[in-house]
């Protein structure tokens, strides 16, 4: 008999989190060594060491690619020449970005936020200034940016820097009013400084604040314009070392643009107006204007509007000037949203905005100030998006974003990864995508478009899907650098839209986001496509090339768990296990039909929490709804959340559960094959003799504990969760805490089992912590003798494979195995017709098979290995466009890949199951059902995420651990 042994590998990746990991005579901390897991397997044959040259030291993390929106963004920078944009951060980051595709991260070492950003235009290279009064030079040649030059001020902070064209000095304005020039090749101070009292006539005494602009003049380089924050302006010349001209206005200044000629310049103060100066008459403005403000009938000045923060310039050699500017609008409507106006000749066009605006700046064709500007685009940066609006077209609509900063547009609540996907599938899934797009957006080419991009020859296609709370579903291309998303799906069309005040069954349930996605399951090869929503139901998907006019079919399953109310004295002994003759249980709830009703009075009953779109419906080509399927009220009682979700294409069949049992349906046929409770899939085999309860008790307990949520419990508070998460890790332990209870009572059920981000497992460990003393507690331990065990028994793992259901069995079978909350592993066997021919015709039968495995924790995945060792994969239907025009006997036929398992006449078992829960790994040999081998991986805390994996040639195991630990059990045979 083939002998296994999982060596780890890998642990520890997170130093500063705690030790969680032992059992089996292993252990290994955050950087300690590594040492052998596991016990020997039933037979008690000793295990061979063999000599681990891999240890944990070996490994760390690195960051790779950073996808997303800059968090707190501050400043934004240009290139006119090159094309590039820059973006600073409150937390020192730098996100430089080009053409789709071209995306770069940087980070200053002090983690200061980034006051203001320069570009040395079209050398490659950047200036930043700090919140810690430092300046940095950075060099962008190079494939890793990194400073060349820092420059720190210790008396005085810097409050806002102007690099001109093509020069060589750097002007930097500080706090207290003075100015500095620092050469941008040595990055040092010239020596040179522009003191405030020598700026300011000498007959004023009172300081001038801050300067807030700095600019040199479009006719003369050798002349600066200082700006200072009380509402004074000096014309300063270098040469000299004078001021030519000073302006004094009565309101505080905030910014201040120049015409091209360099005779005029236009400034925004903080009462909404906007001024516009000449060099020859320097005494008072010669316009002033407030935009927004309310023209008095008495001929008085406009009433004061809020501050403008921005205001920019710019001229045009065939038409008006625009002016853009950010603020000014009336004090009155104080619910509206943040807006930039542009202002074009006598037209005034207001642009509101989702987010508040951090900065923008006017995008122009030519570099030197001194040219008409030629404006096309403006480049608004919020406080979360990044939009550039078009300026030549009249409507002034905004460019569609390439870059994949939307991801969390709306929340994501689900995660799924796919590596070396079909070649042809994104491409496919990109075609498409690129149909779906919104109308609306600007016709031309998006105009950030510098920086070059390399595929690279190491690529392979990869694939992220994310689902979301508004019921969105997004693919994403992550072969290379950057995501790139290819197609968006809106699971929320297959329902009606929820009127207001119609009273249904969802508002009860869901209080928000009554769409949102907690499951996905994907077949790439055969393209179907499943998702499962928190208001119960689940989605089959096919995809197809053609457009669709159709009506979409509906199931509707009651799936309840349903004690007796009898009150039985509980045996002193557990039954043993039963053999593969044992009976089966009979099938309970065999209900598929849509003309259900309500019951009488204010009793809910067999209606779902949604309703599906009863009239044809046009489906674009992409992602079309074949199936949706519902779970239904029973007896006043809403239907719990789905905590488990497979689906097999080779089969035609999708298997979801949730708290009460399990459901199957063929998609084909469009049938409910099972729905029946966990309690029912063990009949006499049932390891556990549970407590019965009232149906009053039963009724009031899933009211009170397994009531669905909508996500809107989660959102809120956030933050609170994430400051409070680590002292929940560090404070969980064994306690008999219910974690599948917890799963059904969590509206975010789904992230426990699906997420890949750490931020996550500690949310969600918080949210057990805070619910302990109303949580149904159970002992975590999976002992046989264990009693007082809830009779609600989720389903927490499903998988579709080839295998041998019984102990006797000598071939294999279509199988489906099921993993509960309780550590159980039931067998369930799948008689499938014959021949394809007959599979829409003749009917699928699903029935327990009597095997029972155990595990200690809720099981989390599956895996099969053949008698080598190799990874066996489920089989699955080659994909063919359902909708196809060609309806020849090939379109039509199915075409089945399947992975059955090799075996050899001289060995007695063909293959290897390996099962993962929140607590320990087991191999077991099939058909005779040995555990070769047990490790357990953590008893101090427990497992997010598990999955069985092919790395370099060698299967792995690898763990996701609440405690922040990633572990990676590898497969060795000898």
């Amino acid at each position: 008999m083939k002998k296994f042994n999982f060596r780890k590998v890998l642990d520890g990746l997170t130093a500063a989190s705690p030790v969680g990991s032992s059992g089996g005579g292993s252990g290994s901390g955050a950087g300690g060594s590594v040492h052998p897991g596991g016990t020997a397997g039933a037979a008690g044959t000793p295990r061979e060491e063999i000599q681990e040259t891999l240890t944990s030291d070996y490994f760390q993390i690195c960051k790779t690619v950073r996808h997303g929106f800059p968090y707190l963004p501050t400043a934004l920078a240009f290139d006119p020449v090159q094309k590039i944009l820059a973006i600073g951060t409150r937390t020192g980051a730098i996100r430089i970005l080009g053409r789709p595709g071209v995306d770069c991260y940087c980070q200053h070492e002090s983690g200061a936020a980034v006051l203001q950003l320069q570009f040395l235009i079209n050398e490659g290279a950047l200036v930043s200034a700090c919140a810690d009064d430092a300046l940095h030079l950075w060099n962008l040649r190079q494939k890793r940016p990194a400073i060349l030059h820092s420059l720190k001020f210790n008396r005085e902070r810097i409050t806002y820097c102007h690099l001109p064209f093509q020069s060589k000095w750097l002007y930097v304005g500080t706090e207290r009013g003075n100015t500095h020039i620092v050469n941008i090749e040595s990055f040092i101070l010239s020596g040179y400084v522009i003191m405030w009292n020598k700026a300011i006539e000498l007959s004023t005494k009172t300081h001038p604040g801050p300067v807030v602009h700095l600019s040199d003049s479009p006719r003369d380089e050798g002349k600066l314009l200082i700006g200072y924050e009380n509402g004074t302006i000096v014309f300063w010349d270098l040469r000299s070392k004078r001021a030519d001209l000073r302006a004094y206005y009565d309101e505080a200044i905030h910014s201040v643009a120049w015409h091209h000629e360099g005779k005029q310049f236009m400034c925004s103060h903080s009462d909404g107006s906007l001024t516009l100066w000449n060099l020859k008459s320097p005494n008072r403005p010669f316009q002033t204007t407030i935009p927004h403000g309310k023209v008095q009938r008495d001929g008085k000045k406009p009433e004061s509007c809020k501050p403008i923060l921005k205001v920019e310039y710019k001229t045009c050699k065939n038409s008006e000037p625009f002016v853009v500017f950010s603020g000014g609008l009336s004090y009155d409507k104080p619910c509206r949203r943040p807006s930039l106006t542009i202002m074009h000749g006598k037209a005034i066009t207001v642009l509101e905005m989702d987010h508040p605006i951090v900065d923008f700046l006017t995008l122009c064709e030519t570099p030197y100030p001194n040219e008409f500007q030629e404006p096309y685009a403006v480049a608004v940066l919020l406080e979360k998006d990044l939009i550039v609006v078009d300026l030549t077209q009249t409507n002034f609509p905004i460019f569609e974003n390439p870059y994949p900063i939307d991801i969390h547009e709306s929340p994501v609540t689900c995660t799924e990864y796919f590596a070396d996907c079909p070649p042809d599938l994104i491409p496919v899934l990109y075609s498409v995508g690129a149909k779906h797009k919104k109308q609306g957006y600007s016709n031309k080419e998006w105009p950030i478009s510098g920086g070059a991009w390399n595929l690279g020859a190491q690529t392979y296609p990869e694939i992220i899907i994310t689902g979301h709370a508004d019921g969105s579903v997004k693919f994403w291309d992550a072969s290379a650098i950057t995501l790139q998303m290819l197609y968006k799906l809106k699971t929320s069309k297959v329902f009606e839209k929820q009127k207001v005040g119609e009273g249904k069954a969802t508002a009860e349930i869901v209080e928000e986001d009554p769409f949102a996605v907690q499951m996905m399951y994907w077949c790439p090869e055969s393209r179907i496509f499943c998702v499962a929503g928190v208001s119960a139901y689940v989605i089959v998907y096919r995809f197809s090339k053609h457009e669709v006019n159709t009506e979409i079919a509906s199931l509707e399953v009651r799936l309840q768990c349903e004690v007796e109310d009898i009150i039985t004295p509980e045996p002193e002994t557990n039954p043993p296990f039963p053999d593969a003759s044992s009976q089966l249980p009979p099938v309970k709830s065999l209900s598929g039909s849509t003309n259900t009703v309500a019951g009488e009075g204010t009793m809910k009953d067999s209606i779902p929490c949604l309703s599906v779109k009863a009239r044809p419906v046009r489906m674009p080509p992409g992602y079309q709804a074949d199936l949706v399927i519902q779970l239904v009220w029973v007896d006043g009682e809403p239907p719990q959340q789905i905590t488990s979700l497979a689906v097999n294409s080779a089969y035609g069949l999708v298997a979801f559960g949730n708290c009460n049992g399990l459901a199957v349906v063929d998609f084909m046929q469009k049938t409910v094959l099972l729905s029946m409770g966990t309690l029912d899939l063990y009949g006499s085999s049932d390891p556990y003799q549970r407590q019965p309860r009232s149906p009053r008790k039963s009724r009031q307990f899933a009211a009170d504990n397994f009531c669905m949520r909508g996500l809107s419990n989660f959102y809120p508070d956030l933050t609170k969760r994430i400051r409070t998460s680590y002292q929940s890790l560090t404070e969980l332990s064994d306690s008999p805490v219910s974690l599948e209870l917890e799963r059904c009572k969590s509206p975010t059920s789904a992230l426990r089992t699906h997420t890949r981000a750490l931020i996550y497992a500690c949310l969600l460990v918080s949210i057990c912590a805070e619910n302990r003393e109303n949580s149904f507690s159970r002992s975590r331990s999976s002992s046989v003798s264990s009693i007082d065990r809830d009779s609600k028994e989720a389903i927490t793992a499903l998988f579709f494979m080839e295998s041998f259901a019984r102990k006797n069995d000598s071939a294999v079978s279509s199988c489906l195995w099921v993993g509960t909350g309780l550590g159980m592993v039931i067998i369930l066997s799948l008689n499938l017709p014959a021949s394809d021919d007959l599979r829409q015709s003749e009917p699928v039968m699903v029935s327990p098979s009597g095997t029972v495995l155990t595990l200690k924790g809720a099981v989390l995945t599956f895996a099969c290995l053949d008698c080598m060792g190799t990874l066996t994969h489920q089989p699955y239907e080659v994909w063919r466009d359902p909708h196809s025009a060609d309806d020849g006997d090939k379109t039509r036929k199915r075409k089945l890949v399947m992975h059955s398992p090799s075996s050899s006449q001289d060995m007695g078992d063909h293959q290897f199951a390996v099962i993962c829960s929140e607590k320990q790994a087991k191999v077991f040999s099939l058909p005779s059902q040995t555990c070769l081998y047990v490790h357990n991986i953590t008893e101090t805390s427990f497992l997010l995420r598990a999955d069985v994996v092919t790395l370099c040639n060698s299967v792995c195991l690898a763990c996701f651990c609440a405690n922040g630990h990633i572990m990676t059990l590898r497969y060795l045979s000898n």
